[in-house]
């Protein structure tokens, strides 16, 4: 299966504090790949990372066989870097899409608005509305509440949204920021079965942060542990669910 997705030795810093230490990591075509570790750990910065939203201190960011994040030396002085990267609305325009952590829906759009900004890269008024019409009907409750303000929607039917805002962009790859935070555990298990048809019905690779392990993991084919923003753990996703260390630190057993 070809890699879609290729993080190699990136560090993000902010000021003095090492957000991620050289991580390293790979996502194929088609897979879903989850990315689990405690709070504060750098899960969401690597996100942010990817799609532009942070500055590397080293090491760079392929995607599709294209570089879309790296650094450089540049001439403000010897030995100092600078990150190049495309912007964020480049890189989604590459094909990837970002749900980011806590929704960040726009409360005061309607649900129709909202997903009008998931496609504000799209030119074709006939295509966006057959984007939409297409998530009412993978997310019926959306398309029962389009014109409702975004802020009367549930916290699950805001994932939801979030969600399907992200997918009016078309993306090859989308990477979810704790898609369970704050819902129900039978919300939860209706939006991780949402995410496993539009990995296998839409073919769309996903990669997925999430604190839930036992759920991210048993949703996904391969798995990484991060620790004070470093990788400390990698293998196929039933190996890390049996692995003692992980299931003493995060499935609570």
């Amino acid at each position: 299966m070809s890699e879609l997705l290729s993080i190699d030795d990136i560090s993000v810093s902010y000021g003095n504090i090492k957000a991620l230490q050289n991580v390293s990591m790979h996502v194929n075509q088609g897979d879903i790949v989850c990315l689990i570790g405690a709070n504060g750990s750098g899960k969401s910065t690597l996100l942010k990372a990817i799609v532009g939203q942070e500055p590397l201190v080293n090491g760079s960011i392929t995607f599709d066989g294209e570089e879309i994040c790296k650094t450089r030396n540049t001439l403000e002085g010897k030995g100092k870097k600078r990150n190049k990267l495309m912007t964020t609305d480049v890189i989604v325009s590459r094909g990837i899409a970002l749900v980011p952590e806590g929704r960040r829906v726009f409360a005061d759009m309607t649900v129709e608005e909202n997903l009008d900004m998931g496609a504000f890269l799209v030119r074709d008024d006939k295509l966006i509305a057959e984007r939409k019409e297409s998530m009412y009907d993978f997310f019926p409750i959306l398309g029962a509440r389009r014109r409702q303000k975004t802020r009367s929607l549930s916290g699950g039917e805001q994932q939801m949204m979030a969600i399907a805002r992200a997918l009016m962009s078309a993306p090859r790859m989308i990477l979810l920021d704790e898609p369970g935070l704050g819902l129900a555990p039978l919300v939860i298990a209706d939006i991780f079965g949402k995410i496993d048809l539009i990995n296998k019905q839409d073919n769309v690779t996903v990669f997925l942060v999430e604190q839930n392990a036992r759920m991210a993991l048993k949703a996904s084919t391969e798995g990484y542990v991060m620790e004070n923003g470093k990788i400390v753990l990698n293998d196929k996703s039933s190996a890390l669910l049996a692995n003692e260390k992980v299931r003493a630190a995060y499935l609570g057993e």
